[in-house]
C-alpha cells in the first residue's frame, strides 16, 4: 500500500469538507436572498426598497453649514406658515361678513346665524378662512337653538383662539434651537426676556431685576410642565396649559390689583416672592441654609421635614439656591395640584419605597407632636391622626399610600399639611371651629 499516496488522498478531502462547508454556507445565503426578493416582489421594484426615508439626522455641533441651512430652512417655513394666517384687516373684514349675514331673529342681544348663511360668509371670506367654515366647527358651536343656528360671537371668538394659539405657536417656535417640538430652560427664559417689554403691566421692573423676574416665570412651566425634570417642555404643552394665558394677560393695562396678586407673573408677585427670599438670608450670601429657610411663612415647617428637603433637592454646600427656592414656594403654595404632590411625596418617601407607610407616617407626626409641646399644646395620639388619614385618602393597599392614592383622593393637600406643618395640622384639627367662625381672621398658632 502506497501511504504517501493514501497521505496525498485524505489531504486533499480534508480540503474539499472545508470548501464546501464555505461553499455550502454562500450557497444557503445566496438561496435565502433570492428567495425572499421574490416573495417581496423580487428585482429593483421591490417594495422595501421603496419605503421613504422616516429619518433625518440632525447636523452635529461642527457641521455648521448644515446647521445654518436647517436654521434658514425652518425660518422661511415659520415665515410662510404666519402669512397663512389672518391679519386683523382679514379678521375686521371677517367679523364684517358675519354681521351682514346674520340669521333672524336675535336672541336678546346676541346676533345668529344659521348653516346657509355661515356657508355664504364662508365662500366670500377667501381661502384663508376656509378652515373654519366646515360642518364640524358649526355643530361644535350649535347649542339648542330652536333655528339650529350659532351665535356669531362665539364662532368669532372661536376663530380668534384659533389664530392666536397658531401664532403662538410660530413665535415659540422660533425658540426651538433643536427644532424638535420642544423648548429648552434657555429657550424659555429667552422667549420671556424678549416679551417683557411688550406687557405693559411690567413696564415698572428695574432691568437689573429682569434675570428674576424671568427665572421666577420660567420655574413655574418647568415645575409643572416638566415633572420628570428632562430639562425640556413640549411646546404643545405650554399651549395646552394656562401659563401662557396668565403671562400674556399682563398685557391688560387696566389689569385689576386683585388679578395681578393672584398672578404669578405679575410683578407684585415676583416682588414679593422675591422680597420673601431676601428677607429670609439673613447673612446675605444668595443663598438659604436650613436655619433661614425654617422661618418661610408662618414659621411651623417641622424641622423632619426641612432635612428632607435639604437631603433630596439641590443644594451648593448644603444651602439653597433661588431656583430651588422656587421649587420649594410653588409646591407649598399649590398643594393641590399633581405636580406639588409628587414634589412632597418625594420628600415623604424616606424609604424610597414610592409608597409612605405608618412608620413613615409616624416618622413625620412626632415633629408636629414636639411643636405642639413645645406651645404648651397638648400631643394629640398619632393612631387617630393614622386612622384618619387613611380614612380620607382610601387607598387601594391598606397598609401602604401611593402617590396616586393621595392624587385621586383630593386629600393629598390636607394629609401633607397634616404632617409637615404645625399651622397646617392645626388648622385641619379646628376646621369646625373656623368654618363657624368664616369671615373672622383665624388666630396663629402662638396665639392659642
Amino acid at each position: 500500500m502506497d501511504w504517501k499516496k493514501s497521505l496525498k488522498e485524505k489531504l486533499q478531502r480534508d480540503n474539499y469538507v472545508r470548501k464546501s462547508e464555505q461553499e455550502m454556507k454562500e450557497e444557503e445565503m445566496s438561496l435565502f436572498t433570492n428567495y425572499y426578493t421574490e416573495w417581496k416582489g423580487g428585482g429593483k421594484d421591490s417594495s422595501a426598497q421603496n419605503i421613504p426615508r422616516f429619518y433625518y439626522r440632525l447636523p452635529a455641533e461642527d457641521e455648521v453649514l448644515q446647521q445654518k441651512l436647517r436654521e434658514e430652512s425652518r425660518a422661511v417655513f415659520l415665515q410662510r406658515k404666519s402669512r397663512e394666517l389672518l391679519d386683523n384687516e382679514e379678521l375686521q373684514n371677517l367679523w364684517f361678513l358675519l354681521d351682514k349675514h346674520q340669521s333672524p331673529p336675535m336672541i336678546g342681544e346676541e346676533a345668529m346665524i344659521n348653516y346657509t348663511n355661515f356657508q355664504t360668509v364662508g365662500e366670500k371670506a377667501g381661502e384663508k378662512c376656509k378652515t373654519f367654515f366646515t360642518p364640524k366647527v358649526f355643530s361644535k358651536l350649535v347649542h339648542n337653538d330652536a333655528y339650529g343656528r350659532i351665535s356669531i360671537m362665539q364662532f368669532f371668538n372661536y376663530v380668534m383662539r384659533k389664530v392666536w394659539l397658531h401664532q403662538t405657536r410660530i413665535g415659540l417656535s422660533l425658540y426651538d434651537v433643536a427644532g424638535q417640538g420642544y423648548l429648552r430652560e434657555s429657550d424659555l427664559e429667552n422667549y420671556i426676556l424678549e416679551l417683557i417689554p411688550t406687557l405693559p403691566q411690567l413696564d415698572g421692573l428695574e432691568k437689573s431685576f429682569y434675570s428674576f423676574y424671568v427665572c421666577t416665570a420660567v420655574r413655574k412651566f418647568f415645575f409643572f410642565l416638566d415633572p420628570l425634570r428632562t430639562g425640556k417642555i413640549k411646546i404643545q404643552d405650554i399651549l395646552a396649559c394656562s401659563f401662557l394665558d396668565d403671562l400674556l394677560e399682563l398685557r391688560d393695562e387696566d389689569l385689576s390689583k386683585e388679578s395681578q396678586e393672584s398672578n404669578w407673573f405679575s410683578a407684585p408677585s415676583a416682588l414679593r416672592v422675591y422680597g420673601q427670599y431676601l428677607n429670609l438670608d439673613k447673612d446675605h450670601n444668595g443663598m438659604l441654609s436650613k436655619e433661614e429657610l425654617s422661618r418661610y411663612g408662618t414659621g411651623t415647617l417641622t424641622c423632619v421635614f426641612l432635612d428632607r428637603v435639604f437631603q433630596e433637592c439641590l443644594t451648593y454646600d448644603g444651602e439653597m439656591d433661588y431656583k430651588t427656592y422656587l421649587d420649594f414656594v410653588l409646591a407649598l403654595e399649590n398643594r393641590k395640584e399633581p405636580a406639588a404632590l409628587q414634589y412632597i411625596f418625594k420628600l415623604l418617601d424616606i424609604e424610597n419605597k414610592g409608597s409612605l407607610n405608618v412608620f413613615s407616617l409616624n416618622f413625620f407626626f412626632r415633629a408636629i407632636q414636639e411643636q405642639m409641646k413645645i406651645h404648651g399644646q397638648e400631643a394629640v395620639s398619632f393612631q387617630d391622626v393614622k386612622d384618619e388619614i387613611f380614612d380620607m385618602v382610601k387607598p387601594k393597599d391598606p397598609l401602604r399610600i401611593t402617590l396616586q392614592d393621595l392624587i385621586q383622593s383630593s386629600q393629598g393637600d390636607t394629609v401633607c399639611s397634616i404632617l409637615i406643618d404645625l399651622n397646617g395640622f392645626w388648622t385641619y384639627e379646628n376646621r369646625e371651629v373656623l368654618v363657624a367662625n368664616d369671615g373672622e381672621s383665624p388666630p396663629d398658632i402662638d396665639d392659642t
